[in-house]
């Protein structure tokens, strides 16, 4: 492999720094602390239903902005500032998190969306750097080396938290609960830190027709409109589209709701803990492996055999009793998360026309971003609806049966001639 240049790894280090946010927060601590801390008393359908909510909430925030930030982020030369900007809202509000007393679990929720849109609202400037840290020949390798420094440096300061969760006195710490507390703290001070190279060694490309605030979202605004003009033609495209965003709302809304879930059926915090670090150290192999999987069978039915994974999944989070069981859902939902979302990119770039990659790829991440809107409100109102969190669950192969359905109707081929005739 040729030497890694310093703005490279750079650039990817913002992805080591960040999901420290996405594996402590979203996915472990904040929920496992919503509901027995934040929401203590209240029935735990109707924590559920809080935090189903309020994850949906910020995704429909930042799925608002985001064509407007991607043009804003397409024709001006300031998204490093847009990116401390997020980055800071993210930060901010982590830290925010140890203020929370008991009980107050408004406050959480206020704090916890306002950290969800810093998260994500950062990553659409994130990924508009990458073309200033790579080529055509090395974006590849650029983007596969952030995407692991994210899987390895989430999972590192996640494995130090629940060191810290399950052995408090070992770091001098005097309970379990100020170990959560602290958490928080040492996810924005790792944020922080790591953000750093980004900002003083990644280039800000500079273009000459910047636009202004104002002219940025009316430019986004008429290139979403135009987006779903082409939709029409290539329908194909569409069709995708729309499978994708159903079924990676059930992915994600697992990924997130996850430790509620468990914690509804009674099982104790640390084994629910530990089973997220399966999940992380899992994944990333197995995505590898996923990949090379898709290369013998097809990216369609590498993406359908996940979508059946994650139904039995479903299934099965539906009838288990056991700690064991929670292990063993574990290691599946790590064998299938990261495969199921590398190859649905890699599926999607086969059927758009090369020429307007970028337009046809700014469309899917706000796809991405309106994923976990429909399965947490979902999951949560059935939970709260039922007073079954088991119920709550099951609801998920709503989304994953609808986005097979449409996915089987995804004619490969078909779209991958009419993305080549779109450019002759």
């Amino acid at each position: 492999m040729t030497q890694t240049p310093r703005p490279t790894w750079s650039w990817a280090l913002y992805d080591w720094a960040n999901s420290a946010f996405a594996t402590t927060v979203m996915a472990g601590f904040f929920p496992l602390f919503f509901k027995s801390y934040w929401a203590a008393g209240t029935p735990p359908e109707t924590s559920t239903f809080y935090l189903g909510w309020a994850n949906s909430g910020a995704s429909i925030v930042i799925a608002a902005i985001a064509p407007f930030l991607g043009a804003i982020a397409d024709r001006g030369s300031a998204k490093k500032r847009f990116l401390f900007a997020f980055a800071a809202l993210g930060i901010l509000n982590t830290a925010a998190l140890w203020f929370v007393e008991k009980g107050d679990w408004k406050s959480a929720v206020f704090f916890f969306v306002l950290g969800t849109i810093g998260f994500m609202g950062s990553n659409t400037f994130y990924d508009a750097l990458l073309p200033s840290v790579s080529d055509d020949e090395t974006v590849d390798r650029v983007s596969a080396l952030g995407f692991g420094l994210g899987y390895i440096g989430g999972g590192l300061l996640f494995a130090l938290n629940v060191a810290m969760f399950l052995k408090p006195a070992v770091f001098g710490i005097s309970d379990p609960t100020v170990a959560i507390r602290l958490s928080f703290i040492l996810v924005a001070v790792w944020w922080a830190v790591f953000s750093i190279p980004l900002f003083l060694f990644v280039p800000e490309p500079k273009h000459y027709d910047a636009l202004p605030l104002i002219e940025g979202v009316a430019a986004g605004w008429r290139q979403l409109l135009g987006t779903l003009k082409e939709l029409k033609r290539l329908k194909v495209v569409g069709i995708f589209l729309l499978a994708y965003w159903l079924y990676i709302d059930g992915v994600d809304t697992i990924v997130r709701m996850a430790v509620d879930y468990g914690m509804a059926l009674g099982f104790p915090q640390d084994a629910l803990i530990i089973a997220l670090l399966i999940v992380q150290f899992v994944a990333f192999p197995s995505a590898i492996i996923y990949g090379r999987l898709a290369g013998r069978i097809g990216p369609k039915a590498a993406i359908l055999t996940a979508i059946v994974a994650y139904s039995f999944t479903t299934v099965l989070a539906y009838g288990m009793n056991a700690v064991w069981h929670f292990y063993a859902l574990a290691v599946l939902l790590g064998m299938f998360q990261g495969g199921i979302q590398a190859i649905s990119r890699s599926l999607y770039s086969r059927i758009i026309p090369a020429n307007k990659a970028a337009e046809f790829f700014g469309f899917y991440n706000m796809l991405g971003k309106f994923a976990a809107v429909i399965g947490p409100a979902l999951m949560g109102t059935i939970t709260y609806v039922t007073g079954d969190p088991r119920k709550g669950i099951l609801s998920l192969l709503l989304l994953f049966a609808s986005g097979g359905f449409l996915l089987l109707k995804v004619d490969v081929e078909e779209g991958a001639r009419m993305a080549k005739e779109e450019l002759s």
